[in-house]
C-alpha cells in the first residue's frame, strides 16, 4: 500500500502540474508574454508547484526535513541534473538578461537562505521577506515584458495550443492544483514510509526521492523545450523554479507553517552550502560563449551523481565515503573551479576585443 500511494501520488503531482502549465501558459500566450518571461514566470512556478505542495504538507505533518530538503535538492536536481541532460541533448542558449539578472538573483538567495537558517529555523518573519521578494519579483519581470514586446509570444510550451476557451483554461489551472494537493498527501505519507522503512532520516528523502520526483514536471518541460528548440523556456525554467522554490515554496511554508520549518545542523553546514556552489557555478557555465555546451552539460550531471553517491555514502555510514570526500575535495572541485575561471577569462577577452 505504501507503494502504491507512493506511485499514485507521483502520477497525481506530475498529472496536475501538467493541467497547470498548460492552462496557465494558455492564459499567458493569449496575454502576449514573450517566452522567456513565461518560462521564468507562468511555466517555472506551476512546474515548481508540486514542490510548493509537497512541502507545505510536509511542514504541517511535522516533516520539516522533507519541507526543507525538497527546496534544496530540486534547486540541485534542477540545475545539475536537468540542465546538464538537456544540454547532453542539444546545447542551450542562454539569453543576457538571464546572465545578468536571474542568475545573480538565485545565487543571492541561495546566500539568503543559508543567512536565514543560521538559527536553525526558517520562520514566520523569514517566510514573508522571501513571498514579498517573490511578488517584487514577478512586477519586475512584468515590466521586462514591456521591454521585451518585439519577441514573439506564442511559441514554446505556451503557445503549442492557444486554443481552448477561458473557461477550459482555468479549469485546467483549478483542475491541476486540487490534483496536487491530493497527490502531494499521498507522496509525502509514501516518502515518510520509505523512510522509515530504510532507515534514513526524512531529510535524506527530501532531498533525494522527493526532490527528484517534484522535479519531474521541470525535467519534462525543460527536455522537451529543449528538444522544439525553445531553449529560453529550457533555462529559464530552470532558473525560475530554482528562484520560486525559494521564494514561494520556502517563503510559503515558512510563513503557513504553524512553527515554522526547522532547519537540521547538517542542512547548513552542507546541503545549502552545495546549493549555493552549483548556482555560483551555474554563472561562468552560462557566461561562457553564451551557451551551455554538451561538455558542461555532462559535468552538470556528473555532478549529480557525484552528490547522491555522497548522500548514499554518508546516511549508510560506509567505509568509501573518506576516500570519495577527499577526492572530490582536493582533486575534482579544485579541477572544475579553475577551469572555470579560465574559460569566464577567456570569454572576457574574446567580448573585450569583439
Amino acid at each position: 500500500m505504501t507503494i502504491i500511494a507512493f506511485v499514485a501520488g507521483l502520477v497525481l503531482l506530475i498529472v496536475g502540474a501538467e493541467g497547470l502549465v498548460r492552462g496557465a501558459s494558455r492564459l499567458a500566450a493569449r496575454l502576449g508574454i514573450s517566452s522567456l518571461i513565461i518560462g521564468l514566470t507562468v511555466v517555472a512556478f506551476g512546474t515548481s508547484s508540486p514542490e510548493l505542495a509537497v512541502s507545505l504538507k510536509s511542514a504541517f505533518a511535522d516533516q520539516a526535513g522533507i519541507a526543507i530538503g525538497n527546496v534544496v535538492g530540486s534547486n540541485l536536481f534542477n540545475v545539475l541534473f536537468i540542465l546538464g541532460v538537456s544540454a547532453l541533448i542539444v546545447p542551450l542558449v542562454v539569453a543576457q538578461q538571464l546572465v545578468r539578472f536571474d542568475i545573480p538573483l538565485m545565487i543571492l538567495l541561495s546566500v539568503v537562505v543559508l543567512l536565514l537558517a543560521l538559527d536553525r529555523q526558517i520562520g514566520r518573519l523569514d517566510g514573508l521577506l522571501l513571498v514579498i521578494g517573490l511578488v517584487a519579483y514577478t512586477v519586475f519581470l512584468l515590466f521586462q515584458n514591456r521591454r521585451m514586446k518585439n519577441d514573439a509570444p506564442a511559441d514554446s510550451l505556451a503557445a503549442s495550443a492557444t486554443g481552448g476557451s477561458l473557461v477550459l483554461n482555468l479549469g485546467l489551472v483549478v483542475g491541476g492544483l486540487a490534483l496536487l494537493v491530493l497527490g502531494s498527501r499521498w507522496f509525502v505519507d509514501g516518502a515518510v514510509a520509505f523512510a522509515a522503512y530504510l532507515g534514513v532520516s526524512d531529510q535524506i528523502i527530501g532531498l533525494t526521492i522527493v526532490a527528484a520526483g517534484t522535479s519531474l514536471p521541470e525535467v519534462v518541460t525543460s527536455i522537451i523545450a529543449a528538444l522544439r528548440g525553445e531553449r529560453d523556456i529550457a533555462v529559464g525554467n530552470v532558473v525560475g523554479s530554482n528562484i520560486f522554490n525559494i521564494m514561494g515554496v520556502l517563503g510559503l511554508t515558512g510563513l503557513l507553517a504553524p512553527s515554522g520549518v526547522a532547519v537540521s545542523e547538517a542542512m547548513v553546514g552542507f546541503d545549502i552550502p552545495v546549493m549555493i556552489a552549483v548556482a555560483l557555478a551555474c554563472l561562468p557555465i552560462c557566461f561562457t560563449n553564451g551557451t551551455i555546451s554538451r561538455w558542461e552539460g555532462g559535468v552538470l550531471f556528473g555532478y549529480y551523481v557525484a552528490y547522491t553517491l555522497y548522500l548514499i555514502l554518508a546516511a549508510s555510514q560506509h567505509d568509501a565515503l573518506s576516500g570519495f570526500s577527499t577526492a572530490m575535495l582536493y582533486f575534482v572541485l579544485p579541477i572544475t573551479a579553475l577551469t572555470l575561471i579560465v574559460l569566464s577569462y577567456q570569454e572576457t577577452r574574446r567580448r573585450k576585443l569583439s
